[in-house]
């Protein structure tokens, strides 16, 4: 046997006598706690390497290593030499779950309930076995029947599904890749406002005299001056103003009415 190996051997035989002791002491033992941060450093190496194993995934291998450790610390306080299995076989499904928690939480591109995070799952695991089952994609039905949900679920799960991923609204679109997504998305038109306006004005100006209707129409549709207007009609300026004013009073009475 060679000197690491040896060294490998002499630090796992450390850690299980550690977790061992651990495990027999008192929770309220005074010598507990620093007796649990030896233990949870002797195994780390165990939470390293099993955080290597899904590295390259698209998380960094130190949120990882230390999602793993997390997975670790609830290992260690929970295990029970009682259980009739040795540290490593308890601690290591613990860890495991933990970072697999951690993508199915933190990869998802819109947050979405957990609910439907267990759903998607279970509709990927029931389409794998559907489809060698049954010859075939397996249908909404299928599905549901399978899980024993209502096609509802089903439906939902499959749309919750479709956050796990987003695409960038830089991605070329259209036929010839000429445009990004994003030139293809709709804004808020303030045309829509006018227009609407418009059609209510209509309606309201008919409560105007044939004087009052030729002054506003001179003022906000021709874009005459009050001075220019006054010439036109054969008024002076200043009762050209009180006309506006008088309309467009009117008119707002008009408008709140409708």
């Amino acid at each position: 046997m060679t000197t690491t190996a040896k060294t490998r051997v002499h630090r796992t035989g450390d850690a299980a006598e550690l977790i061992t002791a651990l495990a027999a002491l008192p929770a309220e033992h005074p010598s507990r706690p620093g007796l649990r941060d030896r233990t949870v450093e002797a195994w780390l190496p165990l939470a390293r390497h099993l955080a290597q194993r899904y590295a390259n995934r698209g998380e960094h291998i130190d949120d990882l290593f230390q999602t793993a450790t997390v997975g670790l610390l609830k290992a260690v306080d929970r295990f029970d030499p009682d259980f009739g299995v040795d540290f490593a076989g308890y601690a290591i499904p613990t860890i495991v779950g933990e970072i697999k928690r951690h993508f199915r939480d933190r990869t998802w591109s819109i947050r979405v309930p957990r609910r439907l995070q267990e759903m998607r799952l279970a509709i990927t695991a029931a389409n794998s076995a559907l489809t060698q089952t049954l010859g075939r994609s397996p249908t909404v039905a299928d599905i549901a029947a399978h899980l024993k949900v209502t096609e509802e679920d089903v439906l939902e799960g499959l749309e919750g599904g479709r956050a796990y991923s987003a695409t960038s609204l830089s991605t070329p679109a259209g036929p010839d890749g000429s445009l990004e997504l994003g030139e293809t998305l709709g804004s808020e038109d303030h045309e829509f406002e006018l227009a609407e306006a418009r059609i209510a004005l209509g309606p309201a100006m008919t409560s105007l005299s044939r004087r009052e209707q030729r002054i506003i129409t001179l003022r906000f549709y021709g874009n005459l001056t009050q001075t220019e207007i006054a010439e036109q009609v054969g008024v002076s300026q200043m009762h050209v103003s009180r006309i506006i004013a008088q309309a467009l009073a009117k008119l707002r009475r008009q408008l709140a009415a409708g």
